[in-house]
């Protein structure tokens, strides 16, 4: 085999990536001992307390991918904490794509906030509600990132698709690599029910727990990519779309679990909707 068919090989194969070791594939950055990894690295919790609260982030950038992490949020009176998993990438005009998890009184469900960020600017919000209590069990959210679209899945049903419509002169993600992060803090002059409801410190220390990381994505170092245009069969997820099953799923989630679509709020953008909004 020639060497440079060798190389190829070997670096489509980096970009897919089989579930990781936490211990391997994330660094805990802040919380001063309120992030662990346990179970040699098969399992990572978060914990708030009314000191700190605590972060961790990927060690390796992305430039597209598609990326799935198992979450357990905080159960029980969660009110004015804000559980995080997000891709950004650095400097004062990042991009950035959200999933946000607002805590809420017991019994009251979560609100899942998605935003996505390009050049420093975000403004574009959906909330949802979901359709199960994701406190008693490990549920699974991903982002999928290509060059066309981005689209936000829970346990396989897409909730929400950006799509690229640079043609209509609307920003897109794609020239800056991510890291991924997730962190747990305290909002609660926001976070459950615009402020009015603070955090329960009675309740602290709050923990949301993390499995089966999976970064399936194109590794971003020294300037180049990882992922090989010679091996497109191995890196689907790059032109990944929408089929007609998923289409159905997404309007059904949107029919029912929508509570916030900034696409239809005339009143927060008077001088018209943003060009995405009516660009479809």
């Amino acid at each position: 085999m020639k060497i440079s068919v060798l190389v190829a090989l070997l670096m489509a194969f980096v970009s897919v990536a089989s579930a990781a070791n936490f211990n391997q594939d994330i660094a805990v950055t802040w919380g001063d001992g309120r992030g662990k990894i346990l179970d040699n690295g098969q399992l990572l919790t978060l914990t708030l307390d009314k000191f700190s609260g605590s972060g961790f982030q990927s060690k390796n950038e992305y430039l597209f991918g598609k990326i799935d992490m198992s979450i357990k949020l905080v159960p029980g009176n969660s009110a004015g904490t804000v559980t995080t998993y997000y891709l950004r990438s650095q400097g004062t005009t990042w991009d950035e794509v959200d999933f946000e998890f607002l805590g809420n009184l017991s019994g009251d469900p979560y609100t899942v906030h998605t935003n996505v960020y390009c050049g420093g600017k975000g403004d574009r919000e959906q909330q949802f509600r979901l359709w199960f209590d994701p406190t008693k069990d490990f549920h699974t959210y991903s982002l999928l990132w290509n060059p066309q679209r981005i689209i936000f899945s829970v346990d396989g049903t897409p909730i929400r698709e950006f799509k690229n419509l640079e043609s209509a002169g609307v920003p897109f993600p794609k020239r800056q690599p991510m890291r991924v992060y997730s962190s747990l803090w305290n909002a609660d002059d926001w976070a459950t029910r615009g402020g009015l409801i603070k955090t329960d410190w009675s309740q602290a220390p709050f923990t949301a727990s993390y499995r089966n990381y999976r970064a399936d994505a194109c590794v971003w170092s020294s300037g180049k990519s990882s992922c090989s245009s010679s091996s497109p069969s191995r890196n689907a997820w790059l032109s990944q779309e929408l089929d007609v099953g998923s289409q159905r799923r997404l309007r059904w989630v949107q029919k029912n679990y929508m509570i916030y679509n900034y696409c239809t709020d005339t009143k927060r953008f008077p001088q018209g909707l943003p060009k995405e909004c009516t660009a479809l």
